[in-house]
């Protein structure tokens, strides 16, 4: 009994150890926010390119690869944080809707700066 008891708390310890060490690897919400508004604003951008298909698939891999140097994001960080967000449709609703209101704000900003 003792040893079940002991074998017990190990195992207990180790997963214990192992979910933290998966928290860690999640992005908080405030920068998943701030990296998604930077790809939908990339995305944006190469859309709006006078360049040809192949050209803009050339090309937004590499402005994402920014993306998350900017950030100091591994992308591999981040895809794992969208599929745990992703996991969770209220919280990935409540990220999108905050990135939508960040997206509009960029938005007024820009229109108000274009008025003289």
């Amino acid at each position: 009994m003792k040893y079940l008891s002991i074998a017990f708390a190990f195992l207990f310890g180790t997963f214990s150890c192992a979910k933290n060490n998966d928290a860690e690897d999640i992005l908080s919400e405030d920068t998943m926010v701030n990296i998604l508004v930077d790809i939908h604003l990339t995305e944006g951008l190469v859309q709006s390119l006078s360049i040809p298909y192949d050209s803009s698939k050339i090309l937004y891999p590499i402005l994402e690869r920014r993306i998350f140097e900017k950030h100091g994001v591994p992308d591999s960080i981040y895809v794992k944080s969208l599929e745990f967000y992703l996991r969770d449709a209220a919280k990935m609703e409540y990220l999108y809707e905050r990135t939508i209101d960040s997206l509009s704000v960029k938005e007024k900003e820009a229109q108000q700066n274009q008025q003289p």
